[in-house]
């Protein structure tokens, strides 16, 4: 394989690391308030961009399958909003014995009640080639959710929903159908298109890291809360995984690629504004966010690293998947 073919296959993971690289040279250009803007550009512009794209390339059928799969939600919004916070809880009392200050742990558990983005979950998802529908459902969902039962104002949560989510999909499915015969025929790079999107949150995310003046941390233990962060992650999509890949779940690998990525990635939007006004007056707000800081780009980062990995798992798995159709297929029951 030569240098330009390589470049070629893995140009998603070169576009990460020059993402973070101009993120640390040059924090102050892509953070919120910088010239960038992404408080509009990404917060508005980028997500309506990832959610009229989906619009325009998923047909209605598959839309409408989705909001049927409740097994698929089911499995997402428990894992999300009962199973994870109740396993980072037992983590915790353990972490509690250790020398750790228990203000980063005070943050870790609000993590664990964090919903899925509406962003990240679907563009990965959609990467690799997954039930991109059905991301799309659980990741608003959840942040609906636990929106509407949160001390975030619920209008609030909901006009950003419809504007940056619901609008843009409605119109991307509008617009599909005057053009879908142009859609079918030339094929546009639906999924090449996410993923520069993906790479431009990706640098903001990172602007934001890395201009930071409020996390004021010792590097060990800053390092050590980014070890058990990536840790309980890397875990915690393994059991995802490994759970909704068996048979016995009834579930599709595409399906198992949204319920990998919703499960397990934690909001960061709605999770700031929530600690501010749960924590309103806390000397150690500034520490209790530290977690969620760490954790939104770790979750981008390691996704966008797996998306490789997962999606030649994905198309092996679904060639095997198809000899055996076959066969049932030629000698019906």
């Amino acid at each position: 394989m030569g240098p330009c073919e390589r470049l070629r296959r893995y140009w998603f993971l070169v576009g990460i690391v020059l993402a973070i690289s101009l993120a640390k040279l040059q924090p102050s250009l892509g953070r919120r308030g910088g010239p960038l803007k992404p408080e509009i550009t990404i917060t508005y512009v980028a997500v309506s961009t990832i959610f009229f794209n989906s619009g325009l390339s998923l047909k209605s059928e598959e839309l409408a399958d989705a909001l049927m799969h409740v097994k698929l939600h089911l499995f997402v919004q428990t894992f999300t909003l009962a199973f994870f916070p109740t396993a980072i809880w037992f983590i915790l009392k353990l972490l509690a014995l250790t020398s750790i200050n228990p203000w980063l742990l005070k943050g870790l558990q609000t993590v664990g009640c964090m919903p899925p983005p509406v962003s990240s979950a679907v563009i990965l998802t959609k990467a690799v080639g997954g039930n991109e529908a059905a991301a799309i459902f659980n990741s608003a969902f959840g942040s609906f959710l636990l929106g509407s039962s949160s001390a975030v104002p619920f209008t609030s949560i909901f006009s950003q929903l419809t504007m940056t989510v619901v609008v843009p999909l409605i119109i991307g499915q509008l617009v599909r159908r005057y053009i879908k015969d142009w859609l079918e025929r030339k094929q546009p790079p639906f999924g090449a298109i996410s993923s520069c999107v993906l790479l431009m949150i990706i640098y903001s995310t990172f602007c934001d890291t890395f201009s930071n003046p409020k996390i004021d941390l010792d590097n060990f233990s800053l390092l050590l809360i980014t070890i058990i962060i990536f840790s309980l992650q890397l875990s915690f999509m393994f059991l995802t995984f490994f759970i909704s890949s068996r048979k016995m779940s009834g579930f599709t690998a595409a399906d198992t690629v949204a319920i990998m990525f919703c499960s397990t990635h934690k909001s960061l939007t709605l999770g700031i504004p929530m600690l501010k006004i749960v924590f309103s007056g806390y000397e150690h707000l500034s520490l209790i966010t530290v977690p969620l800081l760490i954790y939104h780009p770790t979750q981008i980062l390691l996704g966008g690293l797996l998306v490789g990995t997962v999606k030649s798992w994905m198309i092996t798995h679904q060639k095997s998947q198809t000899p055996n159709l076959s066969r049932q297929v030629k000698n019906p029951i």
